[in-house]
């Protein structure tokens, strides 16, 4: 960065749009934020100079000039700026840029999975925030500590802080992105309790508020929405759903793929599609924390059905065969059969000497023995009957 500065003109900032190289241009621009002018005009192309020079050095990966969250992979630098601004605000008695400063930094401390730290500042920070009545901050640290309590799995704790957070916000204007932030929250933990359907609608009014906004979410909200289809059974509703005129093209990619891949592999009822889906998909579909545990769910009913399927012919079977039919290890067969046993999904036991799985019969109930307690009851009723009016003769 060089010592001497430019005029702050419009002529300047042409010329550095006008350099060859990245690195000449951010050098032209640096020399214009130098100049000492303080004037209207001098301040208005400052602004725009700072604009372009994020751009650039957001461009060249120059995290060290630039911090700012738009770099991937600087998640250390922002939570160390963040703690720098932190003590500056604290020193300077700026109280309400602190507080935006500290929930910038729980949320940075959150996505590093320091939970523990992220809860002790937002739990004072809602405290001071509430005596201040901001609601707009409080929306933001409401929102996120029920994303904090449900990375925890703290799922009582995440409804209770959603709650207050829709509280709040039903006081004020809210701007349709956090509109959509805390739809697509409700819809996550809507999904956790297994009310799929509530999800589903959910996720759509995020997908609505982030679609009218060009937000890249809206892909997620999508994504999820498909989960929900896929999660009732209704797998055949996302082949709709992509077809439509407001997703059509806009949203084709992997995590679309994905779910196609998933919703084709429940609609077979095919253990081995699914696999091959979970495999090719891994970064959508396994390492995306929400999806993957509903996907394990869906897995072990699949599973469950394509295992009644296959024993329902047989009243002694092999265990290997089975698992040769469905293309699996044995002990994990053995073990999901064992389960399902306990589970009474069937009735049955595992010959594990003979290495055989042994399925009884489904006992008939016998109507016998319903009429003979009833018989039994109304027995009882006369007895007691007779009682109280011998009673009251012998009165």
């Amino acid at each position: 960065m060089s010592s001497s500065y430019l005029p702050a003109t419009t002529e300047s900032l042409t010329q550095a749009e006008e350099a060859k190289k990245p690195s000449e241009a951010i050098s032209i621009l640096y020399c214009i934020l130098e100049n000492p002018s303080s004037s209207s005009e001098a301040l208005r192309i400052k602004e725009k100079a700072i604009s372009n020079l994020s751009d650039l050095l957001r461009e060249e990966n120059r995290a060290e000039e630039l911090r700012i969250a738009k770099i991937p992979g600087t998640s250390d630098l922002q939570i160390s700026l963040c703690r720098e601004m932190v003590q500056w605000t604290r020193a300077e008695k700026r109280t309400f840029l602190r507080q935006r400063v500290e929930a910038r930094l729980a949320a940075l401390l959150m996505d590093s999975k320091e939970y523990s730290e992220a809860l002790t500042l937002l739990s004072g920070l809602i405290k001071e925030v509430r005596r201040l009545d901001d609601k707009l901050l409080l929306v933001d640290i409401e929102l996120l500590e029920s994303k904090l309590h449900f990375s925890l799995r703290n799922l009582p704790k995440a409804k209770a802080a959603l709650t207050a957070a829709r509280t709040a916000a039903n006081a004020i204007y809210v701007p349709p992105d956090q509109q959509g932030t805390i739809d697509l929250q409700s819809g996550i933990l809507h999904a956790e309790e297994k009310d799929y359907k509530t999800a589903y609608s959910y996720f759509y009014e995020a997908f609505e508020a982030f679609n009218a906004l060009e937000d890249p979410r809206a892909i997620y909200s999508l994504k999820y929405m498909l989960l929900c289809k896929i999660m009732v059974s209704q797998a055949d509703d996302v082949a709709g759903i992509l077809s439509s005129a407001k997703v059509g093209l806009q949203y084709q990619g992997p995590e679309v793929d994905a779910m196609k891949a998933v919703a084709h592999a429940h609609a077979q009822r095919s253990l081995k599609l699914f696999e091959t889906a979970l495999r090719d998909f891994k970064a959508q579909l396994d390492e995306d924390p929400i999806v993957h545990r509903h996907l394990s769910s869906l897995y072990d009913t699949l599973l469950e059905q394509n295992l009644c399927r296959l024993i329902e012919p047989f009243s002694r079977v092999e265990i290997a065969h089975i698992a040769e039919l469905i293309e699996l290890p044995i002990d994990h067969v053995e073990k999901k059969l064992s389960q399902m046993i306990l589970d009474k999904k069937f009735a049955g036991t595992l010959d594990q000497g003979a290495g055989c799985l042994v399925i009884f019969e489904d006992p008939k109930a016998d109507a016998i023995f319903p009429a003979t307690l009833e018989t039994i009851s109304n027995i009882g009723k006369v007895v007691d009957s007779l009682y109280v009016r011998s009673a009251k003769i012998m009165a």
